[in-house]
């Protein structure tokens, strides 16, 4: 792993300097480029102004225009004939429109831009705004006639003019034209409904003869030249720098790691964390406990799964001082809740091998003892996976654990060691239905016999039993149907980390409450 590691290492950054220095040879050819582009969209922008202008200022030397229908008529030839005017009219100080070449085009009109809010060129001769339709925001160009009129073009900026980005790159980059206030008054992309990311480049060029400012929007990953021939054998040579540094360093660094040690580690600088999954009511849903999972947070963020640990914990006898640390924080962290619901229990996984050590009992008292919860809510799950090599004092251990008030559970049963003498003498207090007959009790009848040979063996027992592995709700009914209580599984939640745990719970509070004071209410 260390000489993977080191070569994987130099190999990053080989490369990651390799592309530094590309991108910086090409990045402000690039955006020299884009800005050039920007510049085409604006002056093409420019060049519809100045054509719409010379129209208004030909008719504004004329009088103004005609509201004749003759003259109407020649005028929507004339708006007919050209590419950039969609409609001309004479409007009044206020903004009320005496007429139009196009009257039908007033009902698109959502509402009409005052003289404050419109933006004068450079030269005072026109003034640009915003018209609100509900087609969409329009352009408008106005020039005044005298004191009292006015005339203003509707422009059609379109993608005609704003298309000036390389094939290349028009699926990745939006063009925007935009008042001073930041209104947009024109934009294109292939797929007119598509707007700007929220992550982009920005190349703008602003006009000095009018307020308008072109912007090219472009994604980042799209100015990559990582496609580039050169750019790829540059970063495959880095890549094989890399590789050979990474070897040759790693034949320094490359020692072999004791796993025990590793472990040993661990345990020093409390990686191990304690997962939560809740036990449930069947019938109620209500959370009536949890049961304890370790799981190995390493300092890189990777989560490690219990199996790829726990083999080595149990055979190094590391897991008598792992259980006792996540027994120890779950119980810290929990005893708010354990000590408000005093049937809230919390269930630890122990092995055969260290319930039956000689200080387990005096060990186990002392950890609850020093959180000040009730040893009634704890809950020792004692696997049939693995058997137990002694059963007589097994069952001495279990007996002193009652008399001290802690249960007992038999967890996986119906799949190991255990027969139906084996769970009487033993005397634990609950048993936990394993996963594999409840995945097969909705689909098989074996599965559902034996779920119900459980519940007979629990009752006669005076047990409690809870199922594992509940991920659908059809197993929940056939669970209720066979007498089975409380349950465990994705249904309701996956293994949680402490702090994502008491947000749960504090959510099933909130859920609780709220049910129980709104039932009152449907009552009365």
């Amino acid at each position: 792993m260390l000489r993977v590691g080191a070569v994987t290492a130099c190999v990053g950054i080989f490369l990651a300097g390799a592309d530094f220095a590309v991108t910086a040879l090409i990045g402000n050819q690039t955006a020299r480029q884009l800005g050039e582009l920007s510049s085409v969209a604006l002056r093409r922008s420019e060049a519809a102004i100045d054509s719409a202008g010379v129209i208004l200022n030909r008719l504004a030397i004329a009088g103004g225009m005609d509201c004749g229908e003759n003259a109407l008529q020649a005028l929507r030839l004339h708006v007919y004939q050209g590419t950039i005017i969609k409609d001309i009219r004479t409007v009044d100080r206020d903004g009320s429109v005496a007429c139009a070449a196009y009257p039908e085009t007033l009902e698109f009109d959502n509402g009409w831009a005052r003289r404050d809010q419109m933006f004068t060129s450079a030269d005072g001769q026109l003034r640009l705004f915003q018209v609100e339709q509900f087609t969409g925001a329009a352009f408008g160009v106005l020039r005044d006639i005298d004191a009292q009129r006015s005339l203003a073009a509707i422009l059609r900026i379109d993608g005609n003019l704003l298309d000036v980005m390389p094939v290349g790159l028009r699926a990745e980059s939006h063009v925007t034209l935009t008042l001073p206030d930041g209104e947009q008054v024109a934009g294109y992309h292939p797929d007119a409904s598509a707007k700007p990311p929220a992550q982009t480049l920005a190349f703008s060029t602003t006009s000095d003869r009018y307020p308008l400012q072109a912007t090219i929007h472009v994604r980042p990953q799209s100015l990559s030249a990582r496609h580039d021939m050169a750019y790829l054998l540059t970063m495959l040579a880095a890549g094989m720098l890399g590789g050979v540094f990474g070897l040759l360093l790693a034949s320094y660094l490359n020692r072999p790691v004791d796993p025990v040690a590793e472990l040993d580690r661990a345990l020093a600088g409390n990686e191990f964390k304690p997962y939560l999954q809740p036990i449930f009511s069947l019938r109620t849903g209500d959370v009536v406990g949890c049961e304890m999972l370790a799981r190995w947070e390493k300092p890189d963020g990777r989560l490690v799964p219990p199996m790829s640990f726990i083999p080595l914990a149990e055979s190094s006898g590391r897991i008598e001082k792992l259980t006792w640390q996540l027994l120890s924080t779950a119980l810290r962290e929990l005893q708010p809740e354990m000590r408000r619901d005093k049937l809230f229990k919390l269930s630890v996984n122990i092995t055969p091998r260290h319930l039956l050590g000689d200080s387990f009992i005096d060990d186990l008292r002392q950890v609850v003892a020093s959180s000040s919860v009730s040893t009634r809510q704890v809950v020792l799950e004692v696997t049939e996976r693995e058997e137990l090599p002694d059963l007589d004092k097994a069952t001495d251990v279990v007996k002193q654990l009652g008399e001290f008030g802690f249960r007992v559970a038999l967890d996986d049963v119906g799949i190991g060691h255990s027969g139906l003498s084996y769970i009487q003498r033993l005397g634990a207090r609950t048993l936990k239905i394993d996963k594999f007959f409840v995945d097969a009790i909705t689909r098989d009848q074996s599965a559902v016999v034996v779920v119900q040979m459980l519940v007979a063996l629990a009752r006669e027992l005076d047990m409690s039993l809870v199922a594992e592995g509940i991920e659908h709700q059809a197993q929940v009914d056939a669970l209720i149907a066979c007498g089975v209580e409380e349950g465990q599984g994705y249904l309701v939640s996956p293994p949680l980390s402490l702090p994502r745990f008491k947000q749960f719970l504090e959510v099933r509070h909130a859920v609780t409450g709220a049910a129980q004071i709104k039932q009152p209410e449907l009552a009365a």
